[in-house]
């Protein structure tokens, strides 16, 4: 079975909504790998070594976070750091030629409304241009870029609204893994 490593960088995912219940509906798919990386990490050091083996055992990765001043929060940063640098600069011929080819999807929440994210609307960028430095890095570490999943007004949806933003993540994590069939892994 291929492996769908899910990580969720949330600064307390227990008092999240979205997040959480995104990350709930990503558990009932067989082969979804959730970490909740706030709890593996609580001091925000982070294990580059484990981390760049969990990376490499993965057939896809999804990171999953909120928008947060327009940018990712800082444990996602930090694991970029830590992990992304090893792998893509300091250990590029071993682990990172073996990292490449990897799929990457984003799965963002955001507080505003879409028309929010735009030219003529309050945050004056899209998401799309929030999210390139994303893109930047994925491209610079060979990991293909997916659309990625948007939840907007996050902390504002109904029960019945979050549902439907779960169900909604199932189905686009459903695309993403039949879209991207296992690679041959190297051995490590």
């Amino acid at each position: 079975m291929t492996q769908t490593l899910i990580l969720i960088f949330h600064p307390d995912l227990a008092r999240s909504t979205a997040n959480a219940a995104l990350r709930d509906a990503a558990r009932t798919l067989p082969g979804a790998r959730v970490v909740d990386m706030q709890a593996r990490y609580p001091g925000g050091l982070i294990d580059g070594e484990a981390e760049a083996r969990a990376l490499l055992q993965a057939d896809r990765i999804v990171l999953q976070f909120p928008v947060q001043w327009y940018s990712t929060p800082a444990l996602l940063k930090t694991w970029q750091d830590a992990v992304l640098t090893r792998m893509c600069y300091i250990h590029s011929e071993t682990e990172g030629a073996k990292l490449a080819g990897t799929p990457l999807m984003i799965s963002a929440t955001a507080g505003n409304i879409p028309a929010a994210y735009g030219r003529g609307g309050a945050n004056h960028f899209t998401m799309d241009e929030l999210l390139a430095p994303l893109k930047a890095t994925a491209l610079r570490c060979g990991l293909p870029w997916h659309p990625p999943h948007l939840v907007f007004r996050a902390d504002k949806l109904e029960p019945s609204e979050l549902a439907v933003a779960a169900d909604s993540y199932v189905h686009a994590l459903r695309s993403f893994i039949a879209g991207t069939p296992a690679l041959s892994k190297l051995e490590a």
